[in-house]
């Protein structure tokens, strides 16, 4: 399983399917456990992930790994990529063209890992994920099966540093993913008492 996931970051590294790969310091791939039994999807990475490879270290990342330690989490017990791999230019959203040439590599990740929970993290990843009208402001914390998988979305971190108003949303939406990992995932100790 290892070398699959090796060969798989390798075609990554080396991809060049998208304009993305012009102005890339780094592919961000992905990062946690490769046994997680929860996986968490944004939408691309940003300057500080460009630089260092790796998915959500910066503000909106610190404040990610905050939000999974309210709830017993960490970086350690989950997974967590993107739907594509290159930063966009100024943080944009990524194109259609360049989600598509990357969703493979997600895919590829997903039937590697075989989490039980996907999160998508924002509305770019729950409109790819989960349904292309995927509305964050109305159905962020709501359960959906879908493909084998339960999926949900919530707001993704740097959302809720620009809008600290949507914090109790997240918060709420944060209880119902630590209640989801209680009932389905086997291999997810999550400490009694908050």
């Amino acid at each position: 399983m290892a070398d699959r996931w090796e060969e798989l970051e390798k075609r990554c590294q080396d991809c060049r399917e998208c304009s993305l790969c012009e102005t890339r310091t780094n592919v961000v791939f992905g990062d946690g456990s490769r046994t997680a039994e929860i996986m968490f999807v944004g939408e691309g990475p940003g300057a500080h992930e460009d630089e260092q490879g790796v998915p959500f270290v910066g503000k909106a990342g610190q404040l990610l790994d905050d939000m999974l330690a309210i709830i017993g989490l960490d970086r350690t017990m989950v997974y967590i990529a993107n739907i594509v791999k290159c930063r966009p230019p100024q943080n944009r959203d990524p194109l259609g063209v360049e989600q598509d040439a990357c969703i493979g590599y997600l895919r590829e990740q997903v039937t590697l890992l075989r989490p039980k929970l996907i999160v998508c993290l924002g509305r770019i990843a729950a409109m790819r994920l989960i349904r292309e009208d995927f509305k964050i402001t109305r159905e962020h914390g709501q359960w959906v099966k879908k493909g084998g998988f339960e999926l949900m979305a919530m707001y993704h971190p740097a959302a809720l540093l620009r809008d600290p108003a949507r914090r109790p949303d997240a918060f709420e939406d944060l209880m119902s993913l630590r209640e989801k990992v209680r009932a389905v995932c086997e291999h997810t100790p999550l400490p009694e008492k908050l």
